[in-house]
């Protein structure tokens, strides 16, 4: 692995922005304020900014790799492989693939959860972002909870998410048929099989939930709508709020010091597309520790350029809801912060042209991974080996 020195960028260090050069040494930052040592590859950053890499603890845009249109199917590794292109050349250094594996088929199905996490497993080697399996599991989705103890057990699971997508209103569910490849006459069916079952769905909750506890997974709850839906997720352990509906359930959450999580195409779009909560309030309100990607790669990025230029925060503290904050959240203590002994996950950006962030290079794992402008690299200045004339 080549060591790599990063010269002269406006550099987020403890919360400010200073002008220094730091220097990698195999996975991990080496120093800070340094001189090119042994490092063989140089980057100039000075007029660009240099900020630990994106944490995403929450982006299902791979959906969309999978199955770009209703029915038309990709292969999964093919999938996967794309993504990984997008997330790295969008700064996202670390990345959780959220997979529902719901009580519908196709998209959303046991198989292709399966294949999912297979996959994820066996190209982790040659992805260039630290890819992670997020499950979001449908809590009616009962016939599933035997396997999910035991993927939980096996330490295959990064985040679980409880979800609860049952409650389906009558202009969603063609939708949700043509995702399926049913009918409406089907679907209407399935559904009432799976509310049928509702009585056994607590329980199910609870014992998944020891499973992730004993097993030391991080839990999240998804839309919760009230504070008392919040306080019974977090008496099981779930302590990270995702997309509370409201100001009510997510002043719950702050109050107990849990992690709330919104999406940052909410930020980047000036509202949520279901009419709900408006992230960027909340945000100011300090209402949200953390923004996902959600549905769209690039948001997170740009939102933190939004939310300095709404004068809503410094970039400095925006920048911790797309890079620190989720590396805790996750327990990921690894990254999230340049400093000599984390993770090198860095990505050095043009700011120049206002809200239109524009990655220049990003480094993951103390790798060359992506190189958008060759005109920072600088020839390196490590000793050249002479020849002896013959």
């Amino acid at each position: 692995m080549t060591d790599i020195f990063i010269e002269g960028g406006r550099t987020l260090v403890d919360g400010a922005f200073v002008k220094t050069s730091l220097r990698t040494a195999g996975r991990d930052i080496a120093a800070l304020d340094a001189e090119q040592g042994r490092a063989a590859l140089h980057l100039d950053a000075n007029g660009l900014l240099v900020l630990p890499g994106i944490v995403d603890l929450h982006g299902d845009a791979f959906e969309r790799q999978m199955m770009p249109r209703p029915g038309v199917d990709f292969p999964t590794d093919v999938a996967l492989i794309d993504s990984d292109r997008q997330v790295i050349a969008n700064g996202i250094t670390t990345v959780f693939h959220g997979t529902t594996w719901s009580w519908e088929p196709g998209l959303r199905s046991a198989d292709n959860a399966r294949e999912l996490l297979n996959t994820i497993e066996a190209l982790r080697p040659q992805l260039a972002a630290d890819t992670r399996f997020h499950l979001r599991h449908e809590t009616h989705n009962l016939d599933a909870e035997a396997e999910i103890t035991q993927w939980l057990a096996e330490g295959r699971i990064d985040l679980f998410a409880f979800n609860d997508h049952s409650n389906v209103k009558p202009k969603k569910r063609s939708q949700l048929a043509e995702r399926a490849g049913l009918s409406i006459e089907a679907i209407n069916d399935m559904l009432d099989q799976v509310v049928a079952r509702r009585s056994d769905v607590p329980a199910s909750i609870a014992r998944l939930a020891a499973a992730a506890s004993t097993a030391g997974i991080r839990m999240l709850s998804h839309d919760d709508n009230s504070p008392a839906m919040r306080r019974e997720f977090r008496a099981l352990g779930a302590a990270i709020a995702e997309f509370p509906v409201n100001e009510e359930t997510a002043r719950d959450a702050a109050a107990a010091g849990d992690f709330i999580v919104f999406g940052a195409p909410n930020v980047v779009r000036g509202g949520s597309h279901t009419g709900w909560t408006k992230a960027s309030d909340m945000i100011a309100k300090g209402l949200c520790s953390v923004l996902a990607s959600d549905y769209y790669y690039p948001a997170q990025l740009l939102a933190a350029f939004r939310l300095a230029a709404d004068g809503t925060l410094p970039l400095a503290k925006a920048w911790d809801l797309i890079s620190s904050a989720p590396a805790r959240a996750a327990g990921l203590e690894d990254r999230g912060a340049l400093a000599p002994g984390r993770r090198a996950d860095i990505i050095v950006v043009d700011d120049k042209v206002p809200l239109r962030p524009r990655i220049v290079a990003v480094i993951g794992g103390g790798r060359l991974v992506h190189l958008a402008d060759a005109s920072c690299l600088v020839h390196s200045l490590a000793p050249r080996k002479t020849v002896a004339a013959a």
